[in-house]
């Protein structure tokens, strides 16, 4: 098996956001970032490459219902200060 390798890439498309809508109301949006990928030999059985990725979710909240916010948190110093 050959050394692990970094394979360069361009991205395609536009941004890909999942946009959820929970049960309580809020509206959550994910999309996964890709960080890095490498090349990890080839499949011993197929020949097929092998590549392992390192990619981040990133997750935004799009809407919260005025009802969710808890303004006392907010008052004794929450993080959204």
């Amino acid at each position: 098996m050959s050394a692990p390798e970094l394979v360069d890439f361009d991205e395609e498309g536009a941004d890909h956001w999942i946009t959820l809508k929970l049960k309580d109301g809020v509206v959550v949006k994910v999309k996964t970032e890709v960080n890095s990928i490498t090349r990890m030999g080839n499949d011993p059985n197929t020949g097929v490459p092998i590549y392992a990725v390192a990619a981040t979710n990133v997750v935004r909240l799009a809407s919260v219902p005025p009802g969710m916010i808890n303004k006392q948190t907010l008052q004794k110093g929450g993080i959204y200060k």
